[in-house]
């Protein structure tokens, strides 16, 4: 994936989303803050930890839908 599609993402009027790796998993990036764009790589703050992803491992972008209160 082209990481500039991530950096606009990001950058213009924000929006939740989830990132998709050839290996299955995916990453929920539900504010701008829980990401960092590198050069050929993305890091992803989780609830303990950092996770590095190097950009030829990601496959998809999807919108995130907000979830509802009950």
């Amino acid at each position: 994936m082209n990481l500039e599609h991530i950096r606009d993402q990001v950058r213009n009027g924000f929006k939740p989303f989830r990132l998709q790796l050839s290996n299955g998993r995916k990453f929920d990036v539900p504010h701008p803050e829980f990401v960092i764009i590198g050069r050929n790589v993305v890091g992803i703050l989780g609830k303990n930890d950092v996770t590095t992803i190097d950009a030829l491992h990601i496959v998809s972008m999807e919108g995130l839908h907000p979830k509802r209160r009950k």
